[in-house]
C-alpha cells in the first residue's frame, strides 16, 4: 500500500512562503550601501577638498547606487571634521575627505588631538595631490632655484617667504626646503595661497610658496619668477619649471594631498567597495582633466598604499616640525 503525501498545514505553508519572500529582502538589507553616504569635508564650501568631493560625487553615486551627501565641517586644521568621522558608526555610510594636516601633520602640531589617526580611522584611498610652486618677486632679480640657493646662503635670515599660514603644507614645504638645502629664511604667514602670491608680486616679500592653481597663467610673465615645483618630477601644468630635486635639492618632495577615510572597524567589504568606486571615478578621463584644470592631480590607489603613505608622511613631517619648532595652539 503506497503512502500518500500529507498536505502541509496551512500555517506551515504560509510560513514557508513568507520566508521565501523575505530572503531577497534580507539580502538587499545586507547589501552595501543601503542608504545615502555622508561625505564629511574638513574645509568650507569652495575649497580644494570640497571641489574634489563635488566632482567625484555623481560618478561615485552612479557606481554605488546611493546619493553622496557633502557635509562641510571646517575648523581646527581639519580636526573637527575628522573627529566627527572617527566617532561615526563604522558601517561605511560616513566618510571623510581629510587633508595632510588632519591625517598626518596635526598630531605633531597640536598639543592634544581629539582622535588617533591609526586607531580611529580606516584608510580608503588617496584621492588627489596639489603641487606647490616657489616664486620670486621680480625685485629680487632671481630667475632660477640655484640662484636663490646661492643668495639665501650668502645672506642667512635675510630673505622673506610668504606662505598660506603657520602649520599649512605651504609653510612646512618651506621649512623642508630650509632644512634640506641648509637655508635660513624668514616665513611670513598669510591667510591662504592667493594673498601670499600677491605679497610676492607686490614686492612685500622676496618669495612665496603657493599652490599650483595660484600661479596658473603666470609662467613666462614678468610678474614673478617660477623657481621650482615641489613634486619629485616636473608636472604637465608647468613643463618648463624644474622640480626642486632636479634644480639643486636632491630628494626633495612635498605636496598637499587629500585622502578618503572611514571610521575604524568599518567592514572590509564596505571599504573595498568604496575604494573600487572612488578609484574608478578618479581614473575617468573627464575627472582627471577637470582636476588638472584647477591644479589638482588625481592619485587613486589601494587602501594598503594609502595606509603606508599616511605612516610615511606622519614620520616625515614630525621630523620637519620638530626641527623647525613649529606649534599651533
Amino acid at each position: 500500500m503506497m503512502d500518500t503525501p500529507r498536505p502541509w498545514p496551512r500555517r506551515a505553508a504560509l510560513g514557508a512562503l513568507g520566508a521565501a519572500l523575505a530572503a531577497p529582502r534580507a539580502r538587499a538589507q545586507g547589501a552595501f550601501p543601503s542608504r545615502p553616504i555622508r561625505l564629511v569635508v574638513t574645509f568650507p564650501p569652495g575649497g580644494s577638498s570640497d571641489v574634489i568631493g563635488r566632482i567625484l560625487a555623481p560618478r561615485v553615486e552612479a557606481r554605488l547606487g546611493q546619493p553622496l551627501v557633502i557635509d562641510n565641517r571646517p575648523g581646527a586644521g581639519g580636526n573637527i571634521g575628522m573627529d566627527a568621522v572617527a566617532k561615526a558608526a563604522p558601517d561605511g555610510h560616513t566618510l571623510g575627505v581629510g587633508a595632510a594636516g588632519a591625517l598626518a601633520v596635526n598630531p605633531s602640531l597640536y598639543p592634544s588631538m581629539p582622535y588617533d589617526v591609526a586607531r580611529d580611522l580606516a584608510p580608503v584611498t588617496l584621492l588627489a595631490g596639489i603641487p606647490f610652486v616657489l616664486v620670486a618677486s621680480p625685485r629680487l632679480g632671481l630667475r632660477t632655484l640655484p640662484d636663490l640657493l646661492a643668495a639665501a646662503r650668502a645672506r642667512p635670515g635675510a630673505l622673506t617667504v610668504a606662505h598660506g599660514g603657520n602649520g599649512t603644507a605651504m609653510h612646512l614645504s618651506t621649512e623642508l626646503l630650509n632644512q634640506m638645502a641648509g637655508l635660513r629664511t624668514e616665513g611670513v604667514p598669510f591667510r591662504g595661497s592667493a594673498p601670499a602670491l600677491t605679497a610676492a608680486v607686490a614686492g612685500q616679500t622676496d618669495l612665496a610658496m603657493v599652490d599650483l592653481t595660484s600661479v596658473s597663467g603666470l609662467a613666462g610673465t614678468d610678474q614673478v619668477a617660477l623657481l621650482g615645483v615641489t613634486t619629485a618630477r616636473r608636472i604637465a601644468g608647468l613643463p618648463e619649471v624644474p622640480s626642486f630635486a632636479e634644480a639643486g635639492v636632491p630628494g626633495y618632495e612635498s605636496i598637499g594631498w587629500f585622502g578618503l577615510v572611514a571610521p575604524a572597524r568599518t567592514p572590509p567589504a564596505a571599504v573595498a567597495a568604496l575604494n573600487a568606486a572612488f578609484t574608478a571615478a578618479l581614473r575617468e578621463p573627464e575627472t582627471v582633466s577637470r582636476l588638472e584644470a584647477i591644479g589638482i592631480l588625481a592619485q587613486p590607489g589601494t587602501t594598503e598604499e594609502f595606509a603606508a603613505f599616511i605612516r610615511d608622511e606622519t614620520a616625515k613631517w614630525a621630523g620637519v616640525i620638530r626641527a623647525a619648532g613649529t606649534k599651533v595652539e
